[in-house]
């Protein structure tokens, strides 16, 4: 080890230590310094993930309405099958379904509570449905609904129906909507898109004296609500209910 450090080779041995020297320590601090550099890499990473999640979940609840026209957001479904002649109810249901004739007329029975089926099969002439107690809010002039309902119709070109909301007065004698009700049928060109006919099955809307009067579903002026259902072909209509407000004139639009 001393011929290493005689003066004759000294001169050569020391620069060749610095640089061993300095490469080691330029390794340590490299290393030291590796899982600080990563972690802010890592965090910056994350916060522009988490900005980004931000941006779109804000996005998402501004969108007004779906590429289909109806609002975006959660609601229920009722689907309103059109059956042939002699066919029957899906014993299948998964509790969205009404089962009509695909030619001719039923009565769907409405009451009060929470959104449910209790019959599924009109086939027979009459089914039930449960559905909340629209009204929000009245004044003198408007109705504010506390739910909207959105309606399209499916399935091949030509299918048509009618709904229109009827009850009973105090004294048993019909009340149906005459100025006031649904028409649907499919397209045989575009796509189908949902329109809100909160107006027509959430009221009986009868038109007196010129005038158009609105009676919401379950108001304890009249009793025995229901939608009076006319097929023409029509083997699928869609409904959707949100939990959106919608406001309607309450009388005096001239009818």
């Amino acid at each position: 080890m001393s011929a290493w450090f005689d003066l004759p080779t000294r001169p050569r041995i020391v620069p060749i230590l610095v640089i061993i020297l300095g490469v080691a320590l330029f390794g340590l601090i490299a290393l030291t310094a590796a899982p600080a550099t990563l972690a802010m890499v890592f965090q910056a990473h994350k916060a522009t993930a988490t900005l980004a999640s931000t941006t779109t979940t804000q996005a998402i609840s501004q969108k007004a309405t779906t590429g289909n026209g109806a609002p975006s957001g959660p609601h229920y479904d009722l689907n309103i099958h059109g059956v042939v002649k002699g066919g029957s109810a899906s014993t299948g249901s998964n509790g969205h379904d009404i089962f009509v004739p695909l030619q001719g007329k039923c009565n769907i029975s409405l009451s009060p509570g929470s959104y449910q089926v209790l019959d599924p099969n009109c086939l027979d002439g009459s089914a039930a449905f449960q559905l909340p107690n629209p009204v929000a809010s009245t004044t003198a002039t408007t109705i504010t609904t506390t739910y909207s309902v959105w309606a399209r119709a499916l399935a091949k070109p030509g299918g048509s129906s009618s709904t229109t909301t009827c009850a009973t007065d105090l004294t048993g004698v019909l009340v149906c909507s005459t100025s006031q009700y649904i028409t649907v049928e499919t397209r045989s060109n575009g796509k189908s898109v949902f329109g809100n006919v909160s107006g027509s099955l959430l009221f009986v809307s009868q038109c007196i004296d010129g005038h158009l009067t609105r009676t919401p579903l379950f108001d304890s002026s009249l009793q025995n609500y229901f939608w009076s259902y006319d097929n023409n072909g029509l083997k699928l209509l869609q409904l959707r209910f949100y939990q959106l407000p919608t406001t309607v004139a309450a009388s005096g639009t001239v009818c």
